[in-house]
Formats: structure tokens, C-alpha cells, sequence
């Protein structure tokens, strides 16, 4: 039983680490031809620590950013997907 489920993790890591890799190569692929990288208009939260030891939060608008359009974060960008899901980022 413990082996069979040392196989499963350690196909499911390989699975994984060639899953990031396709995803890798395609998205340099599409930053060859020029559309590997997108925008995502978000909006801006601001934490501001307060003396009691609370944060405040401002609404600090809405801001376009830089976004990586593939599955996972490349070139220290989020994924468009990701970021179009989440709507707002905090500073």
C-alpha cells in the first residue's frame, strides 16, 4: 500500500513539474509572436497600519497590470485568469 502510494505522489509530481513546463514553452512561444503578456484592469486596496495595531484599508482606485496569459505565473506576473478572478490586489 505505501508503494503504490509512493508511485501515485511521484507521478503526480512528474505530472505536475511536465504540466508547468508545456505551459512554460507555450507561453514563451506566444511572447515570440508577441501576445504572450496581457493587462487586467484591477482595483487597488491600500493598508495603512494603525497605532492600535489594526490596518486601515483605503480604496486606492483602479489600476491596469501587467499579467502573463498562460496557466501559471511567468516573468513574475500573475496569470490573467487569476487576476481577472480576483478583481482586487492589496499594496
Amino acid at each position: 500500500m505505501r508503494k503504490a502510494l509512493g508511485r501515485i505522489i511521484v507521478w503526480l509530481f512528474g505530472a505536475l513539474i511536465a504540466l508547468y513546463a508545456g505551459d512554460w514553452a507555450l507561453w514563451r512561444a506566444r511572447v515570440a509572436i508577441g501576445g504572450g503578456m496581457g493587462t487586467v484592469k484591477v482595483g487597488v486596496l491600500i493598508e495603512s497600519p494603525l497605532k492600535n495595531g489594526r490596518m486601515q484599508y483605503d480604496w486606492g482606485g483602479e489600476q491596469d497590470v501587467d499579467c502573463s496569459r498562460s496557466l501559471f505565473p511567468h516573468a513574475g506576473e500573475g496569470a490573467c485568469w487569476w487576476l481577472a478572478r480576483k478583481k482586487t490586489i492589496e499594496e
